[in-house]
């Protein structure tokens, strides 16, 4: 049952681009985590429960998400299109194959703002899709930075069956390592990483420099011809400095009284 199952998501997924999906026991992430990010915080009691990583790489769920916006006039003008396209995917699709198996299903996702949700960079190594990197993303073996976690489903039942990239760490054995020379302000380093306060100054106080896309991300020996298209570097680019922006101003204002 539960290797059908999981084949019964992979099978519904794959049409709608999301090609990384993985699944461990809750009870393990459950222990690397701790309790504030912890599955049953996420409204998921279920004995036995495990949880599903679904995911994408390169840039085939962008190009589904833009036929669906094409044929949704107004789609795009949302505050959030990809987000709520992908509500739309898995609620109205991934779910549905777990309750047509009876199992009982909670879905969760990265952008669940002020709710409960998983720590996906955590879970997504713990399952086998990514390894760490300099980069402050985690990369995959095939297509390197270019992947992202879309949702999670906490199902009521036993599934353990982690991806290739388990164990992944690939940036201590790169002899390249052409992300450090690529990033124009030097927030790059090994074996120091990502340097966020360096990367997040320059990206705020020099917005058109980096607006197209991540120099160092971009420069990752790591399945280049994975990499995004520009329309969708652009999107997720604007969206990243925006959320620096507010960051950095509450960062600096005064403090009340």
């Amino acid at each position: 049952m539960s290797a059908d199952l999981l084949a019964r998501i992979r099978a519904a997924a794959a049409p709608r681009g999301l090609n990384l999906i993985a699944a461990i026991p809750a009870e393990r992430y459950d222990r690397a985590v701790g309790a504030a990010y912890a599955a049953a915080a996420c409204g998921a009691a279920a004995a036995g429960r495990s949880i599903v990583v679904i995911g994408n790489g390169g840039g085939a769920f962008w190009r589904v998400f833009n036929a669906w916006a094409d044929d949704h006039p107004g789609w795009r003008e949302r505050a959030n299109p990809l987000d709520d396209f992908t509500r739309h995917v898995i609620e109205g699709e991934i779910v549905a194959v777990a309750a047509a198996a009876g199992v009982g299903c909670v879905a969760v996702y990265p952008f669940m703002n002020g709710g409960a949700t998983l720590n996906f960079m955590e879970l997504g190594k713990l399952a086998g899709l990514a390894g760490p990197s300099l980069l402050g993303v985690v990369v995959h073996p095939i297509y390197g930075p270019w992947i992202a976690f879309r949702a999670a489903l906490i199902v009521a039942a036993a599934i353990d069956a982690p991806g290739e990239a388990l164990a992944f760490d690939p940036c201590p054995r790169c002899a390249t390592r052409a992300c450090i020379a690529a990033c124009p302000v030097g927030a790059v380093a090994f074996p120091a990483g990502w340097d966020v306060p360096r990367c997040l100054e320059f990206r705020v106080e020099n917005e058109p420099r980096c607006a197209p896309r991540c120099d160092a991300r971009a420069a990752c020996v790591l399945g280049p011809e994975h990499r995004y298209p520009e329309d969708e570097l652009a999107y997720h680019q604007r969206r990243a400095l925006a959320a620096m922006r507010s960051w950095r101003a509450a960062r600096l204002r005064p403090p009340a009284g």
